[in-house]
């Protein structure tokens, strides 16, 4: 794989210290070069990237439960996606951003007012956003009706799985999920977009 020095990603997430959004640009070759840590200034908290020949390993601070997840990206997406998230499995929502500026930026500020709306409606109901998760579920059942949702595995038996601030859609048959977020209307309009649902075991994703 042959990376121009010059390309550059945007790597962006919360601290759960201080709350304050931590972003900056890295290089192609810094990222690659070797591990590399971005503090966040108010000094607790730091997301960490190191590259293990063809995948990418982040710790990642997490505003929403106040640990670390470790995940891990393939090379070609963590380097050439315009935009990848990833998220608390705790919360359903994103703890982290990697890719061009524009769109990590544009999916921090949607982070930013789900994770207002959590603090302001964490006691008063069973989701986050209950006509969000409502219009959520409907676009789904709307989706499912159709033989829309399916899964690599040639399975089309699934089920639901309601979180807090999305929704999970699991294959009966082998386990396989995708999680749809449910926190703010850009996730209803994200939906509304979708014909079909796929799911994909991680050893099926290229």
């Amino acid at each position: 794989m042959v990376m121009k020095s010059e390309e550059k990603r945007t790597l962006a997430y919360f601290c759960p210290h201080c709350r304050q959004l931590v972003a900056a640009e890295r290089t192609v070759f810094e990222l690659s070069a070797a591990p590399m840590e971005l503090p966040c200034p108010c000094g607790h908290s730091q997301l960490r990237v190191e590259c293990l020949g063809s995948r990418y390993r982040l710790t990642v601070p997490c505003l929403l439960c106040g640990g670390e997840h470790t995940v891990e990206c393939g090379g070609d997406d963590f380097l050439r996606q315009r935009a990848l998230a990833f998220s608390c499995a705790a919360s359903g929502l994103d703890c982290c951003y990697v890719g061009e500026e524009g769109p990590v930026f544009a999916a921090a500020r949607r982070l930013e007012e789900a994770v207002d709306r959590l603090d302001q409606r964490r006691e008063e109901g069973q989701f986050l956003d209950e006509l969000v998760m409502k219009e959520v579920l409907e676009e789904l059942r709307d989706i499912a009706k159709g033989g829309g949702v399916s899964c690599m595995c040639g399975s089309k038996e699934w089920r639901l799985q309601i979180n807090y601030s999305s929704v999970d859609v699991i294959c009966a048959a082998c386990g396989a999920a995708i999680r749809i977020p449910a926190a703010t209307a850009s996730d209803i309009d994200d939906i509304c977009c979708k014909q079909a649902i796929l799911l994909k075991r991680k050893k099926d994703t290229p």
